[in-house]
């Protein structure tokens, strides 16, 4: 699977790799997981408790390019919006603006790479 121009930029050159202060009250963090893939990836917003928008955006992404690309590309698009406006954000859009395969694709090839992997003999 060829990964596009900006997939690589943004797995190349990540935007806003790192962490917010736990503490911070204004600070939001959330953790998700694609087993399927191995991907882990923790994402947090800093939001302006006097505007509601989002000041900072960071992440810590363990896993593919399109993973890392995706988180990449997300803390760019949070930056600037409310939470409401980030929380309308698709995954569908960050997938077609950095013109990745459909899940259900990326699976499939995943699947049928570990199809062919050897099966040890006993």
């Amino acid at each position: 699977m060829a990964y596009s121009s900006k997939v690589i930029d943004h797995y190349e050159n990540p935007r806003n790799v790192g962490s917010l202060p736990k503490d911070d009250v204004n600070v939001g963090t959330g953790l998700v997981g694609a087993p399927e893939c191995g991907d882990v990836m923790k994402l947090q917003v800093k939001v302006n408790p006097d505007t509601g928008v989002i000041d900072d955006a960071k992440f810590k992404t363990f896993g593919c390019g399109s993973a890392i690309a995706s988180s990449s590309l997300a803390t760019e698009w949070l930056k600037g919006k409310t939470v409401d406006q980030a929380l309308a954000i698709k995954n569908t859009e960050i997938v077609a603006e950095l013109s990745l395969p459909p899940v259900k694709k990326k699976q499939a090839a995943a699947n049928r790479a570990e199809q062919k992997q050897p099966q040890p003999t006993a």
